[in-house]
């Protein structure tokens, strides 16, 4: 395999630079279009104006220079250049090496077609959160386990129900062992972003209103790592035993699908005999 070199490095952020300011019109980002161009796409100093960056800055930066930007910098440039979030993470690792920084807070709309996946699970719960463990979409089953309709947005979050609503945990027969893996989870998640100021609410919110979430919080993290709640009781008192499996929704955006699968043998789907 050839060894990455910065010089190459370099010139695949040039060529990407290059092509995004390329295809871009002035009336793509809003700016008036005045005579005819010479070449096509944006300038230069129009990409720098956009993001609010020097133009001999942005102009080194592009020709691939030996020169220290910032996380901010990169983050400007992408919004000037109108990148997705999987071509501003292509864009943090040819000038960082590393993808931009998380952010914890994210209620995106699903594609469609996640949504279909996840009712088409018919009998298994399923739903999406993000890395603050707010359940941005979920299927019938899972609404039926969970009655995530009833709740607002800020109270479909899972470190919320858990720790936070007394009827949810009444159903929880053996919360007290079960909270705490779940909890080592969500720290294991909050470790890609640790300053989050979204991840940071949460975490103080949480303290102030859970007494046991606050002091498991100060503890080392206990037992093992539990994607979701494995012991339930369903709504007509019924208990139910749950394992889980975690599917990437959106790597970029931190995305992802929990599906809940019985423990012992399989759900039957609505009206199966």
């Amino acid at each position: 395999m050839a060894e990455r070199t910065l010089a190459r490095t370099r010139s695949e952020l040039t060529d990407f630079l290059l092509h995004h300011r390329h295809k871009l019109t002035p009336a793509d980002v809003g700016l008036p279009v005045t005579g005819r161009r010479r070449t096509p796409g944006l300038r230069r100093e129009e990409v720098a104006t956009l993001a609010g960056v020097g133009l001999t800055w942005y102009t080194w930066f592009e020709q691939g220079r030996d020169i220290s930007v910032s996380e901010d910098f990169l983050l400007n440039i992408s919004r000037a250049l109108k990148l997705d979030d999987a071509e501003c993470c292509h864009l943090f690792l040819l000038a960082h090496r590393r993808p931009p920084p998380p952010e914890g807070y994210q209620w995106q709309e699903i594609p469609p077609r996640v949504q279909i996946l996840m009712d088409d699970l018919a009998a298994r719960p399923a739903y999406v959160i993000n890395m603050r463990w707010d359940v941005i979409a979920w299927n019938a089953a899972a609404d039926a386990l969970f009655d995530f309709n009833s709740r607002n947005q800020e109270g479909r979050n899972l470190l919320r129900m858990l720790f936070a609503d007394p009827e949810l945990r009444r159903r929880l027969p053996v919360w007290r062992e079960e909270a705490p893996k779940v909890l080592t989870q969500f720290r294991c998640d909050l470790a890609m972003a640790p300053d989050d100021p979204a991840l940071v609410s949460l975490v103080d919110e949480l303290k102030s209103v859970s007494p046991d979430f606050k002091r498991w919080w100060s503890m080392p993290a206990q037992g093992s790592y539990m994607q979701g709640i494995c012991n339930m009781l369903d709504t007509s008192g019924q208990p139910q035993q749950f394992e889980h499996q975690v599917l990437t929704v959106d790597e970029h955006r931190h995305l992802w699908m929990v599906v809940y699968f019985a423990a012992e043998g399989e759900p039957k789907s609505p009206g199966a005999e």
